[in-house]
């Protein structure tokens, strides 16, 4: 017999048909970073590298919608996350020109700016780890859709940057994906509670440049640590 369907945190979302708090829209939302999840989920609808799990139901559909190379998959995508990552910083820095270039300590010091907290180790059960891996991920697809709008906006010439976010988020929707697919394929979890940062939605030029810089320095340190902790999990024995 199956495991009964779980649900993490005291507040879950649905994760065939995410959304967050009372917005069921795919408007801006201040309180949610760039868009509720429904839209996220959306997103999932296109071709990307992992199938998506579009759950409409209670509980989990079928394991059969995961491919069968999905934890190969994700290995692969988590890789290529932490190997473009500090690439995809440093161009960041360069499109913004001075003081970010000059400053980018300071600036970019990610202290002040939201990101979920990671604190799974590789002692961690796996469960556990998937849960977090996709809590990070999904707030991660949000913030490159928030620093994407604002780069297409302050820098619509920076091909090469527009370029290198847009394949991050490609990949990385193809990474929350598979992570649906393993979750409910051998947990049966179906909801997880997603937590955003503040949308730079109105912000003046220079403080849409800050919080993208600190949302991307921080990426950098938390997906290697993700690397360190996921891989292993997902290594066929």
């Amino acid at each position: 017999a199956g495991q009964p369907a779980q649900t993490i945190s005291s507040i879950t979302v649905p994760m065939g048909h995410h959304w967050v708090g009372a917005h069921r829209n795919t408007r801006l939302s201040p309180c949610t970073g760039v868009v509720p999840f429904v839209a996220l989920l959306l997103l999932q609808r296109r071709p990307v590298s992992g199938r998506a799990l579009l759950v409409t139901s209670s509980s989990c559909p079928s394991h059969s919608l995961c491919r069968s190379n999905v934890q190969e998959q994700t290995r692969r995508q988590v890789a290529l996350l932490n190997a473009t990552a500090q690439d995809l910083f440093s161009l960041y820095l360069k499109c913004q020109g001075e003081p970010f270039s000059s400053e980018s300590d300071e600036l970019c010091n990610p202290s002040g700016v939201f990101f979920p907290a990671f604190r799974v180790n590789r002692t961690s059960e796996r469960k556990e780890v998937m849960v977090a891996m996709y809590k990070l991920f999904a707030f991660l697809n949000a913030s490159l859709g928030n620093i994407t709008r604002d780069q297409e906006e302050l820098n619509p010439t920076a091909k090469e940057l527009l370029d290198q976010l847009h394949n991050t988020t490609k990949t990385t929707r193809g990474l929350i994906s598979n992570l649906t697919c393993l979750l409910c394929k051998d947990y049966n979890i179906f909801q997880v509670h997603v937590s955003y940062g503040e949308s730079s939605k109105g912000k003046r030029a220079f403080k849409k440049k800050q919080q993208g810089c600190q949302v991307l320095r921080k990426y950098v340190q938390v997906i290697a640590q993700a690397a360190r902790i996921l891989l292993p999990h997902l290594t066929p024995p």
